[in-house]
């Protein structure tokens, strides 16, 4: 027998394992089994740090213990804002959908303007360079003294807020089109409407969605901390109300929910990217 004949590959899988499931299990092994090991780690050094008689903040265990009514009924809803946690997340999530589509609209029209037109870029780009560096919060005065009313208040806090990035990548995304693109709409003249939905859109789509994934983000980090000053049903005052009543468990419950949420948006916005820009969007 030849020393040097080619090695027999091993299949770790049953003989029979339908594809699917194959493909479910290296899933699972490959990207959720990972982050699943490092949350247990953590939580077994949050629970030993956080143990003894001196702690400040309580162990994972006294957090589901105290918290128990909350997980278990996150739907109740006993009038005013004693709310469940479903409720108050999906009131934060109205108005971070309200002004979030806003900026989206205004924010790629204004990108592809930006984008397109030298003068719009000299003129309006300096512009949004210093506005995009007000922080969220310093927005908030103003909007409550224009809108006299928290709602729209806070919309307009998470629109000013998930705008810029939108703008910004948009703009960078029509500027990098390719010339032969170009040349291309020339050669079959197309008119404004046939180029911007044929050539500039699927082109700039990538750059488009990188700035939607950011937008997004940034507007869910807007809204916790507008709601803790404008008050009302929504995650963030229920976590200042929390604290004003040292309710510590439940904080970190509702920063658990606020992470989980914050994630799935993302993960929301960068499906849509990925089925739209065929997998090229970051």
């Amino acid at each position: 027998m030849n020393a040097t004949s080619n090695p027999i590959k091993v299949n770790s899988a049953v003989p029979g394992t339908p594809q699917w499931l194959q493909r479910l299990q290296a899933h699972l092994l490959h990207n959720v089994l990972p982050p699943l090991l490092i949350i247990v780690a953590l939580t077994l050094i949050w629970q030993l740090l956080c143990s003894g008689a001196n702690a400040s903040l309580p162990p994972p265990s006294q957090v589901i213990s105290e918290t128990w009514e909350l997980i278990v009924d996150p739907f109740y809803d006993n009038g005013g804002n004693d709310v469940g946690m479903a409720w108050q997340l999906l009131a934060s999530l109205e108005r971070v959908a309200y002004g979030y589509a806003l900026a989206v609209v205004v924010g790629v029209a204004l990108g592809v303007l930006v984008g397109q037109s030298t003068w719009a870029m000299r003129g309006l780009d300096p512009l949004f360079q210093i506005l995009r560096t007000v922080p969220p919060l310093a927005w908030l005065p103003l909007s409550l003294a224009g809108f006299k009313d928290s709602h729209p208040s806070a919309i307009f806090v998470i629109f000013i807020t998930a705008i810029w990035p939108i703008i910004i990548n948009t703009s960078v995304g029509i500027r990098n089109i390719p010339e032969d693109y170009r040349n291309v709409a020339r050669v079959l003249r197309l008119n404004g409407l046939e180029y911007f939905h044929k050539i500039m859109l699927p082109a700039a789509a990538p750059y488009i969605f990188s700035g939607l994934r950011i937008g997004v983000g940034l507007s869910w980090l807007a809204i916790i901390a507008a709601e803790m000053l404008i008050g009302g049903v929504g995650i963030g005052f229920f976590i200042w109300d929390a604290w004003n009543a040292s309710r510590i468990s439940d904080i970190i419950l509702a920063l658990i929910y606020v992470g989980v949420v914050g994630f799935l948006l993302d993960r929301l916005v960068l499906f849509v990217g990925n089925r739209i820009t065929r997998g090229t969007s970051a």
